[in-house]
């Protein structure tokens, strides 16, 4: 069964986790798709991953780039899997119960916690997800900048 990890963003914001998280499911030889919400974050987040440090980049495509079986990141907003992606990252409240046992080895929801509507909805997917006898956990920020397991 998938596995569905629940990351709560206390300190920093997604744009500070995300590609380092992403990193870490490349390192596994594992591929990705980044599932968000708006038109507008998905082209922040194209933006970003080709940005975010100066000595690296996280090579990805969306539809408008085309050749998804090129790119070990994968963006959209809707719930394709074009590139064979064995983790999908679900942002901005996208509902992750509709993509258990899809083929994915996990789904990572990542949600901020400072904002009361995204923590509402996180826990309602957490109900859910109980509901259907999900395997979940939830990490959350240490004061050092790491995450710790707290269910």
């Amino acid at each position: 069964m998938t596995e569905v990890w629940f990351y709560q963003l206390q300190r920093r914001r997604l744009e500070q986790v995300l590609p380092s998280l992403v990193e870490r499911v490349l390192q596994r030889g594992w591929r990705a798709v980044i599932h968000a919400a708006t038109p507008e974050r998905l082209a922040t987040l194209d933006d970003l991953l080709w940005t975010y440090a100066e000595d690296s980049f996280l090579p990805h495509g969306g539809g408008k780039d085309g050749d998804p079986d090129m790119q070990p990141v994968w963006l959209t907003l809707g719930d394709d899997n074009a590139n064979g992606a064995q983790t999908r990252f679900l942002l901005e409240g996208v509902e992750a119960t509709h993509f258990v046992d899809h083929s994915y080895q996990r789904l990572i929801v990542l949600f901020d916690g400072r904002d009361e509507d995204f923590l509402t909805a996180a826990r309602v997917q957490w109900k859910k997800l109980r509901q259907i006898n999900a395997t979940l956990a939830y990490w959350a920020e240490t004061d050092e900048g790491g995450w710790q397991k707290q269910a």
